[in-house]
């Protein structure tokens, strides 16, 4: 039975949420997935304007979004470096679709992160350039993942990045380059690699970064089972980061394969009581060490759809908020987004 909304009327700006199209190629019987990051792209291989504006009007009272890059609809006859532009392009496209007002009121793509491949060091300042001018006003910063892990059952397909990228003098060199033009930077890793972003973010502290999903904390592969032993470690770097005034956290991402949580692609679907129990530890650390104003909640769909629909995951937040104030909720469910982003909404 479906959940009754909580809060309906509670504003909310998602900050962080892909549109892909991965049915091309896939002919054929393809075999059993062999991870959870794999079993998720199966459930979902479509998903963009229509099934995101299906998703914003479930019930919450979702009035814009952030797009984050995920490799969509690259340019195929670009230079390498510029192929991502191709992203941004067909991102604002969407956003101008949503701006026309002819799907309501809410302002999908109101903001766009893309990707730019930092280690080709200064000459990265031409492609942020470029993703600006095609960005229609919405191009706000890029992610460049860093996730990597010895134990190659952790990512799986995610897997293709060698260690220490935020530690590399090249990166650092077109890292440099997003601070003159007013661009924001959200770093995806994973927990054991905390201290690399502690170190980056010390080096820049004019360039504002943004910790995705808590820091990704892991309970599979050779972490199955070790969450509760690592979480002072966490915790360690989540304070150290928000001890640096240009750092802010998403919380989310912890509905995905990563960190093992029992409500994971289980059989019977997890309530958003259940998510919330699940999650909490994380979440009211984050907020305690940085405040809500510098901590948002984030979508991450359609990844999440691993373990509960969109409308759950938002009561699953509203839940993990019961007992803050109205002014801490605007913060943490529009307000931070706003600002970092930079939205006219």
């Amino acid at each position: 039975m479906p959940e009754a909304i909580l809060e309906p009327d509670l504003p909310i700006i998602d900050p962080h949420h892909h549109l892909w199209d991965r049915t091309q190629g896939n002919t054929g019987d393809l075999p059993p997935p062999r991870h959870g990051f794999e079993a998720m792209l199966r459930m979902v291989p479509h998903y963009l304007f229509d099934e995101l504006l299906a998703d914003m009007t479930r019930g919450h009272n979702v009035i814009g979004t952030v797009y984050m890059e995920c490799g969509s609809m690259y340019r195929a006859e670009a230079a390498p470096a510029f192929r991502p532009v191709g992203e941004t392009e067909f991102v604002n496209g969407v956003a101008a679709m949503a701006a026309s007002g002819l799907y309501g009121d809410s302002r999908a793509c109101a903001g766009i992160v893309g990707h730019v491949d930092l280690t080709i060091g200064a000459p990265a300042r031409a492609v942020l350039e470029a993703h600006i001018a095609a960005g229609g006003g919405r191009f706000r910063g890029i992610r460049h993942a860093a996730s990597s892990d010895p134990d190659p059952a952790v990512l799986g397909p995610l897997g293709h990045r060698a260690a220490g990228l935020y530690l590399d003098a090249r990166f650092r060199e077109g890292f440099a380059q997003l601070a003159p033009l007013e661009m924001s930077f959200d770093a995806w890793m994973l927990e054991p690699q905390l201290g690399d972003l502690v170190d980056l973010a010390r080096a820049f502290p004019e360039t504002t970064i943004v910790l995705d999903h808590v820091g990704t904390p892991l309970g599979i592969g050779t972490y199955a089972g070790r969450r509760e032993e690592r979480f002072a470690g966490w915790l360690a770097n989540i304070q150290a980061l928000a001890a640096l005034p240009n750092v802010f956290v998403k919380l989310g991402g912890l509905a995905m394969v990563f960190p093992g949580f029992d409500s994971f692609m289980a059989a019977t679907p997890a309530s958003s009581t259940q998510l919330a129990a699940e999650w909490r530890p994380y979440i009211d650390a984050c907020i305690q060490a940085f405040g809500p104003t510098r901590c948002m909640f984030e979508s991450n769909f359609p990844v999440d759809i691993g373990s509960c629909t969109y409308d759950v995951l938002w009561n699953a937040f509203k839940v993990l908020s019961q007992g803050y104030s109205a002014d801490d909720k605007t913060a943490l469910f529009n307000d931070t987004a706003r600002r970092v982003y930079r939205l006219d909404i």
